[in-house]
């Protein structure tokens, strides 16, 4: 799957068969499920799985929880808008 297949299946009601753990906490994500995607985020304790739980802290509204998770995942805390980090993310995953 690309990335344009990921965003295009956004308009269906169930996400596609075969995603990893974070690429479907991701695709809830855009399904503007938060809470969806957070619990299966919260659950995966590797660098990605923190990231994933950074950016979702991030836009919660969170910082300060969002920076103790980009220190997990060895990332830089975000600066950019939460579009360009949600699609840096997915590609990444994909």
């Amino acid at each position: 799957m690309n990335f344009d297949e990921f965003k295009s299946s956004f308009k269906n009601n169930e996400p596609p068969p075969g995603l990893s753990p974070l690429l479907l906490a991701m695709w809830y994500d855009g399904k503007n499920d938060w809470h969806g995607s957070h619990e299966l985020a919260q659950d995966i304790h590797t660098a990605d799985g923190s990231w994933v739980h950074a950016y979702l802290h991030r836009k919660e509204g969170d910082p300060g929880n969002a920076a103790y998770w980009y220190r997990k995942a060895g990332k830089p805390v975000a600066v950019g808008s939460l579009e360009q980090e949600w699609e840096s993310i997915v590609k990444a995953l994909l």
